[in-house]
């Protein structure tokens, strides 16, 4: 009885870390977003993207970084003010689900908007959202599959 209780307490202890994660732990383990975890610490926009939020963070893939011309990525991983203004265009405040999407513009963290569309699956300016509702305990991620550049 006592295995049992605790086994069931290591398992419940498990499932609830699991469901606290917040964006950049979720992003972490998900593999796939390498790049964007490694430029979001050279920004220094971790304790902000671990916080309260809620945020909606349309998360391009290392795949999407690499369509990046290197030495454009480069550069910017160099300067800290265009890194930040470049992730920060990929935040929106609030929690959006894919459900909620509607076409039209919308504001970002970075404080200018985002162009999302919804004919033949969901756009965010010039890239296709290829994985919606990831939820993390401050928001949730939508995957994009190109880096999208404020203008």
């Amino acid at each position: 009885m006592k295995k049992t209780l605790i086994a069931l307490a290591l398992t419940f202890g498990g499932a609830t870390a699991a469901l606290a994660a917040d964006i950049v732990d979720t992003a972490m383990k998900a593999g796939s977003f390498k790049t964007l975890v490694a430029a979001v610490q050279a920004a220094g926009l971790v304790d902000t993207l671990k916080g309260p939020g809620p945020f909606t963070v349309f998360a391009p893939t290392d795949e999407a970084f690499a369509k990046v011309p290197k030495a454009t990525l480069d550069a910017l991983l160099k300067d800290k003010a265009a890194l930040t203004k470049v992730l920060t265009y990929h935040v929106v405040p609030g929690k959006v689900m894919a459900a909620d999407v509607k076409a039209g513009k919308v504001r970002t963290v970075q404080g200018q908007e985002l162009t999302l569309g919804t004919s033949g699956g969901v756009t965010v300016d010039n890239a296709r959202v290829t994985a919606t509702d990831v939820a993390a305990s401050n928001g949730v991620i939508h995957v994009i599959d190109t880096v999208v550049m404020p203008r």
